[in-house]
């Protein structure tokens, strides 16, 4: 019935490889092996998927490895049909999220003066930023907080720690990197200064 659905047994198989394995790269011989599917067929699909935005892909020792995008708009759902594991049912994105649910989690981490969420967290952000952290939060806690959120997103999530004078000093001479991330659809969650207003 799936393979009525998605048109190919071959990128059924694709898909369910790439959402079984995120953060996993894999060269095209590799996947024809895995897969037991001729290799037309699996470059075939490859071209489709990258083109789609599914799959990305990177040269490394004269080899080009495929792995699944995990930031591609629809990761989420359809991890949620192809991968053996569950996940979270409601992922945080689609909905900005709460203030009043972030500030205790922000307070067990710390020292943190400002906190800003894109990315994921935020529909239609098109920030490569996910989350902001300024301070200095204990680092066994930010740990466990980033993968307690990595796990309710069920991805990785690309976040940044930085001192609090350091942005302060980059917001100033107007870093290209902070100036992105205030660019694109975000949620400041604190600032305790008022700077970012």
């Amino acid at each position: 019935m799936i393979d009525a659905l998605f048109g190919s047994k071959t990128r059924i198989k694709l898909l369910h490889l790439f959402l079984n394995n995120p953060g996993k790269s894999f060269y095209v011989r590799e996947i024809t092996r895995l897969i037991d599917e001729q290799i037309n067929s699996v470059r075939r699909e490859l071209s489709n998927m990258l083109n789609v935005g599914i799959i990305k892909s990177d040269e490394a020792d004269n080899k080009l490895y495929y792995e699944v995008n995990q930031r591609y708009e629809h990761y989420v759902p359809l991890r949620a049909i192809f991968a053996d594991e569950k996940t979270a049912s409601e992922p945080l994105q689609h909905s900005v999220p709460s203030t009043l649910d972030w500030q205790s989690k922000l307070d067990d981490l710390g020292k943190i003066k400002i906190a800003v969420v894109a990315g994921v967290f935020i529909e239609n952000s098109g920030s490569a930023l996910d989350l902001l952290l300024v301070g200095n939060p204990a680092p066994a806690k930010l740990k466990s907080f980033i993968k307690t959120l990595e796990k309710q997103e069920g991805r990785e999530l690309n976040y940044s720690v930085i001192p609090y004078d350091e942005f302060y000093y980059r917001l100033s001479i107007r870093d290209k990197f902070i100036a992105e991330l205030l660019a694109s659809k975000h949620t400041v969650l604190r600032d305790e200064e008022n700077i970012l207003k």
